[in-house]
């Protein structure tokens, strides 16, 4: 029996593997460890691979393509949909073969190392500069208690109280 398509749902520890076979029934199921994965699929038979674009999707579509078989990925928002009832493993595989053999299901591209770490930097970035937002609003919120009243924005909280923007002017 030749397999089709496998679907991978991703979990923190393990996953669930769903495989179809050329009619469309489900020929195996299966929960393994995410380290496992990688050397059960060297013995698999070629076929296309289906899984949700999470934490790790990237760098086990790596190792997948790179022995041969066709990995696709799915952003969640376009899974949900075809998931029955409360998620769980089991039920996300199953709505990933659902998803999957829609006709106009649309599939996200691997992205390459350089722009994983671009996103890497622009995330940490990101949450530097809310931590600075919430830290300046908590420093503002601590001197209007006492009187003190500090203008919006991070240029303006360094400035020191007695120096406005016109006293730098040179003559």
């Amino acid at each position: 029996m030749a397999i089709a398509l496998l679907w991978i749902d991703w979990g923190k520890k393990s996953c669930c593997l769903v495989e179809q076979d050329a009619t469309g029934r489900v020929a195996l199921r299966r929960r393994m460890r995410r380290e496992t994965v990688i050397t059960f699929s060297e013995t698999h038979p070629a076929c296309v691979i289906a899984m949700e674009a999470c934490c790790g999707a990237h760098h086990m579509g790596w190792a997948l393509s790179a022995q041969g078989l066709t990995s696709r990925l799915m952003p969640p928002k376009y899974v949900r949909p075809y998931i029955k009832a409360q998620e769980n493993n089991d039920r996300d595989a199953e709505g990933i073969t659902e998803a999957t053999g829609r006709p106009a299901m649309r599939f996200v591209t691997f992205k390459s190392e350089a722009q994983l770490a671009m996103q890497t930097l622009h995330n940490v970035r990101d949450q530097l500069v809310g931590e600075r937002t919430a830290l300046i609003n908590q420093i503002r919120a601590i001197l209007l208690e006492r009187g003190h009243s500090l203008p919006q924005g991070a240029r303006r909280a360094r400035r020191p109280p007695g120096l406005h923007a016109r006293s730098r002017r040179r003559p």
